[in-house]
């Protein structure tokens, strides 16, 4: 009984190490977003192409409530993507 246990946790600790790994190279949600008016925008409209000027710019975290974003930032490393143990800092 006493190898069952060991091998339980030890599987257990390589769950949360997974949980870890993953949660901290996650990227933040990145939404098309018109800079000025928060409006989110087609993913196209945040692509630059061929002498084509964009009307959008990304806008990582947050959420979407009546096609407006908020709660995020337009900084990618100011969003947390909050994952286990991971450090960073709330967006703004």
């Amino acid at each position: 009984m006493r190898r069952l246990r060991s091998s339980t946790v030890v599987l257990g600790g390589m769950g949360v190490l997974a949980a870890t790994i993953t949660s901290c190279g996650s990227e933040p949600d990145r939404r098309c977003v018109d800079p000025l008016t928060r409006e989110k925008l087609p993913s196209y409209e945040c692509e630059s192409g061929s002498g084509s000027s964009t009307r959008g710019s990304y806008y990582y975290g947050g959420s979407v409530s009546d096609n407006r974003v908020s709660g995020g930032s337009f900084d990618k490393t100011a969003v947390d993507t909050g994952g286990f143990g991971c450090s960073g800092s709330g967006g703004g």
